[in-house]
């Protein structure tokens, strides 16, 4: 999921939403509606950003000609603060009476949603959808659940490598081209530049290390459904995560400051113009744009270990799903194409910067907007995603991967040890 303008406190406090609603919840809803009817109102649970407004325009129009196609039909959109998703949507899927027809979910929630019996399976409606053709491989992977489709991509977001070209150019440096060159970039930039952190990261900063863990050959986990096992102790993926927490130090950024850092610790060090680079998102370009570092950066793909080669980053987002409750289904799945089809893709890129889901209606926006060319070189070299388990969330929430990292940079673990401890905390979730 995409969780780009939250901050470590709200991160907490989602944490123990979560906790709070798998431990009230019963862990599936009570099936499918009896009914499918052709008129009334359906309910629809949209997430709200920070700037909601220009969500709201884009949304308004869409339900608007939604509407005008429908006749008989209303459209009831109510949005929802991030933080509190977890207890609202658990509690929808037991409640179908007050449960809404339409959601939009993150990314990272699919299997859990699934295996709450809350989602609807559209694998036959989305197959047959005409601008589904053009979904993104690694977005259709996340509203897919051993093998069905619960759901429509609504967007995706990746990370790509922020560098200071005024840095740059005074230190005479070159961009890096692997991942070592980052490092040893990073370590530069700190020596000649000591009020600056070479490349600003985070112990809390998941999302900037995975690319890192994955470069390397290094996974996750392997498996699928219900039969995944930790693979995060694994030669490779050790490589992987000592490559990133090497990055933490004196020499580019002291582990007294950067352990607790997050994504948008990260992310607000470089625009706040501390930092010589940063791994930030395409959703991060109005922070830099808003920032000290105006008119001094540019981005590239993240490298990989080999030149010429482009680091996997996670790919982030929210899709829109239909519920299995619904009363309207029929109705709700035209809604759910309505609002993640391509028509209104390209509205939310224009009005929030959202990168689409569609092939080629990302090439559209790279042709409007140059900035998003990097992640969009990036989404194309292969981009990957969290294991497809119901398990995933309760990792997430209980900040496994953050733990391991920290316990590395703080020196109270090293790689073997903590990452040993971080899959063993992982199968134990696995097997639940």
């Amino acid at each position: 999921m995409q969780l780009s303008a939250r901050t470590t406190a709200r991160a907490t406090a989602l944490v123990l939403a979560l906790g709070t609603a798998v431990g009230c919840a019963p862990s599936t809803s009570g099936g499918a509606a009896k009914e499918d009817s052709k008129t009334g109102t359906l309910r629809v649970w949209l997430f709200q950003e920070v700037n909601n407004k220009p969500k709201e325009e884009v949304v308004r129009k869409a339900v608007a000609d939604y509407e005008a196609a429908h006749k008989g039909t209303e459209v009831d959109v109510t949005y929802i603060p991030v933080d509190t998703r977890a207890q609202r949507i658990k509690a929808a899927f037991n409640d179908p009476k007050s449960a809404p027809d339409v959601i939009e979910y993150g990314n990272t929630d699919t299997a859990g949603y699934v295996k709450d019996g809350g989602l609807a399976d559209v694998s036959q409606e989305f197959g047959a959808w005409k601008d589904a053709k053009d979904t993104d491989p690694t977005a259709k992977q996340s509203v897919t659940v051993d093998g069905k489709v619960y759901g429509a991509p609504l967007f995706v977001g990746v990370r790509a490598l922020y560098y200071r070209t005024d840095v740059f150019k005074d230190l005479g440096l070159t961009v890096p081209t692997t991942l070592d060159e980052v490092a040893t970039t990073a370590r530069r930039i700190r020596a000649e530049r000591p009020e600056l952190y070479g490349i600003s990261v985070g112990g809390a900063y998941t999302y900037g290390a995975l690319p890192f863990l994955w470069a390397h050959g290094g996974e996750l986990a392997t498996g699928k459904g219900d039969a995944y096992t930790a693979a995060v102790d694994s030669p490779k993926a050790q490589a992987g995560i000592k490559a990133y927490a090497d990055l933490f130090g004196d020499t580019n950024c002291p582990a007294a400051k950067c352990a607790e850092m997050g994504g948008n610790d990260s992310v607000a060090a470089f625009a706040a113009g501390k930092a010589g680079m940063t791994i930030g998102g395409d959703f991060s370009h109005q922070a830099m744009e808003d920032g000290k570092v105006k008119g001094k950066y540019a981005v590239v793909p993240l490298p990989g270990t080999t030149k010429g080669s482009i680091a996997p980053a996670f790919a982030g987002g929210n899709n829109i799903g239909v519920l299995k409750s619904s009363s309207h289904r029929t109705l709700a799945v035209d809604l759910m194409k309505s609002l993640a089809g391509k028509d209104t893709q390209r509205r939310l890129f224009d009005a929030m910067g959202f990168l689409p889901t569609y092939g080629d209606v990302r090439a559209e926006a790279k042709k409007k907007q140059p900035f998003v060319e990097p992640f969009v070189r990036t989404l194309e070299a292969g981009a990957k995603f969290v294991p497809a388990s119901p398990a995933w969330g309760g990792i997430d929430s209980s900040l496994v991967l953050p733990t391991m990292y920290q316990e590395i940079v703080s020196g109270r673990k090293d790689v073997a040890t903590a990452s040993g401890d971080a899959a063993k905390k992982m199968n134990e979730a696995f097997k639940k």
